[in-house]
């Protein structure tokens, strides 16, 4: 099985796009940041990601934060968030990491496994204490923080 994190790019194409259209608007606390109904919107709203990204125009209470999608075998299976240090507000509700299987891939193993990938990548900005959050009742992701 080939493992691969990429992180949102403008030149992002039609195989994420369909991606976050089977996601939808997200659940259980996680809301996707794109029109997914749109593929040109879907496009027209990646350069403002990447700028986020970089810690571009962020707008009040915003902080930098890359998404990434997981591969598994060159097929987008999930996608996350990694916020690159928090504010008040999302050290209480959010915190660092957030991410979305997309439901056609999902009890496979790619929830924990896309975890472990995203705190190597938090690792890698510096990031030595890290918050992970997860709404009560969202038992699939207790289980998978816990593990």
């Amino acid at each position: 099985m080939k493992i691969e994190l990429k992180a949102l790019s403008e030149t992002d194409d039609r195989d994420i796009f369909e991606m976050i259209h089977e996601i939808g608007l997200g659940e259980n606390g996680f809301t996707t940041n794109f029109p997914e109904h749109d593929f040109d919107q879907f496009k027209a709203s990646l350069p403002r990601l990447v700028e986020i990204s970089a810690g571009i125009n962020l707008p009040e209470g915003y902080v930098p934060q890359t998404i990434y999608w997981m591969y598994i075998d060159d097929y987008p299976v999930a996608y996350g968030k990694l916020r690159h240090r928090l504010n008040e507000r999302l050290a209480e509700y959010g915190g660092h990491i957030g991410y979305i299987v997309r439901p056609s891939e999902r009890g496979k193993g790619y929830g924990k496994l896309f975890l472990s990938e995203l705190l190597k990548k938090a690792k890698d900005l510096g990031i030595e204490k890290l918050l992970l959050t997860c709404d009560e009742e969202n038992i699939k992701s207790r289980k998978v923080i816990w593990n």
